[in-house]
């Protein structure tokens, strides 16, 4: 029964989101909040006061996602109404009109890029209006993005979910770095396949054929040297690769390499003059110079945004104690008097920092007009208040499933899924981090959250610590496909309503898939590699 009554909030959801008639996630979310709130009180018997106090913990945690959303949302808006996206539309044509080259340049490479700077869903949220902008459908281009933001995940927002995410475990330096060396692996073969399913949701596989050559120029120029950089380092496969691709794969498209010929460059088509190109890249140069600039530890900069030295703090009784730090992060501790906590990072959360800034910054670069900036503002607060609503019900889900301890709805979920599976768990250890990742969002709260029962799993089983970890930090990435939280965030910024369920139908299966690949690398491969 505790099993059963843990998972059938998760399946009514889905099903709620998936039916013919679908519910809007901002109606299934909450609902789904509220039953959960029900069973953990009058089956699982938790004190009213610390429901109540991660209920609480859940609005704030909101605020991460849903500033990211706005600041995206009125950086697109942004660039559409100075002009940019008009300007890069015809640069993309001119390097390459061939579509299946601008996908694998702004879907793959430049994303594949972001998400190794930044993390938090950013990749989609830049990438994914650049698509549209470019004549592609919105849904499918939700689709298409969620499915090629997988592969670089695991070493997102300079490698977080790996050493961070695995930071607790009190595992030694070696150790983080066999996890992420056999991570890096099952990820470059896995990117042999995915890129492709993730265009054949946006482009059709005769175009696909047509275009292999560029599709994996495009992909191997990021997975080669991501796959050698995560043997040495932990932090930058993503960044490094993305960046690389990147170069590699326009300079391709330029030149037409393992492009159709269907698709010539037109003679006579508007050329934008370098100045102009240069003009409206900048505000994308901006937001990957500061992502860079603060993601870095070494520059310095990412210690003083994410000190946790305290500036100031006060009491509101009865409900929290509150401490601002040196970094202007917030601490709610001790709420409702029950001893949870939950923070907002403000400079360190990527919504002020960069999107904000280069609104503002691009506002007088541009001479935007009072009246026009003001559209802007007014339509991105339009676009997030049902996005609000839907993060608000999906963050309170993850607290109050998380209500328990050791004892938890979510560690339920995860025992019994492994006591039953036992030394062939190995096959189903993907999976599970991916059930994290759809809970919360993220490949990092997906392994701080199950990190440790793969980690005593593998221990009991006698299976491969650093390799069942591997495992479970590849299902947190891949479950980033089907994340409701990435969801509504694209979704959001493309202004696609109500989609939400059709498109985990979509993702679901490539998720499934990564899974496979996963499972048969771990068994077949990693153990004749001498790691």
């Amino acid at each position: 029964m505790p099993l059963f009554l843990s998972i059938f909030p998760i399946v009514l959801l889905i099903w709620l989101m998936v039916k013919k008639n679908s519910v809007p996630s901002y109606i299934a979310l909450p609902v789904t909040a509220v039953l959960i709130y029900i069973i953990q009180m009058f089956y699982f018997n938790s004190p009213a006061l610390a429901l109540n106090a991660n209920v609480a913990a859940g609005l704030v945690a909101t605020l991460t996602p849903i500033t990211v959303i706005f600041g995206a949302i009125m950086f697109n808006r942004m660039m559409e109404t100075t002009g940019c996206i008009d300007v890069i539309r015809k640069w993309l044509a001119n390097i390459s009109p061939n579509p299946v080259a601008q996908l694998m340049i702004i879907g793959w490479s430049f994303a594949f890029m972001i998400e190794g700077a930044s993390g938090f869903g950013t990749p989609a949220a830049i990438a994914a209006p650049i698509l549209m902008s470019l004549g592609f459908n919105p849904l499918r281009v939700a689709i298409f993005t969620l499915v090629m933001n997988s592969v670089p995940v695991s070493f997102g927002a300079v490698g977080t979910p790996t050493w961070f995410g695995f930071g607790q475990l009190n595992l030694s330096h070696d150790e983080i770095m066999s996890i992420g060396k056999q991570t890096g692996i099952i990820h470059f073969v896995a990117g042999f396949i995915i890129p492709l399913i993730g265009l054949s949701f946006i482009t059709s596989w005769q175009e696909i054929r047509k275009n292999i050559g560029f599709i994996y120029i495009a992909i191997l120029s990021c997975t080669i040297p991501y796959v050698i950089l995560a043997q040495v380092n932990e932090e930058f496969p993503s960044l490094v690769a993305g960046a690389i691709g990147l170069l590699v794969s326009v300079f391709a498209a330029n030149h037409g390499i393992g492009l159709s010929k269907e698709y010539p460059k037109d003679p006579n088509a508007e050329k934008p003059s370098f100045g102009a190109v240069a003009k409206a890249l900048a505000p994308l140069g901006m937001l990957i110079g500061m992502l860079v600039v603060t993601r870095i530890k070494q520059i310095g900069l990412k210690g003083l945004m994410t000190s946790t030295e305290p500036w100031f703090a006060f009491s509101l009784p009865g409900l929290s104690d509150i401490t601002v730090t040196e970094s202007l992060t917030i601490i709610f501790g001790n709420i409702f008097g029950s001893g949870v906590a939950e923070k907002y990072q403000t400079l360190y959360v990527p919504a002020w920092i960069p999107f904000v800034i280069t609104v503002w910054i691009c506002i007088v670069l541009y001479k935007t007009k009072f009246k026009d900036a003001w559209t802007f503002y007014a339509a991105t607060f339009n676009q997030t208040k049902k996005p609000l609503l839907a993060l608000m019900g999906a963050l309170i889900m993850v607290k109050l499933m998380l209500v328990g301890g050791d004892n938890s709805m979510v560690k339920i979920i995860g025992r019994e899924f492994a006591s039953v599976a036992g030394q062939h768990w190995v096959y189903f250890s993907s999976y599970l981090g991916a059930i994290g990742a759809f809970f919360s969002g993220s490949n990092t709260v997906s392994n701080l959250t199950f990190g440790s029962i793969q980690q005593q799993i593998a221990l009991d089983t006698g299976l491969s610590v650093t390799l069942i970890l591997a495992l479970q930090s590849v299902g947190g990435a891949m479950g980033n496909m089907v994340c409701i939280n990435n969801i509504i965030a694209v979704c959001s910024v493309l202004d696609v309503k109500n989609s939400e369920g059709a498109i985990i139908k979509k993702t679901v299966v490539p998720m499934f898939l990564y899974g496979i690949i996963a499972a048969l690398m771990a068994v077949l491969v990693i153990p004749l590699l001498p790691l």
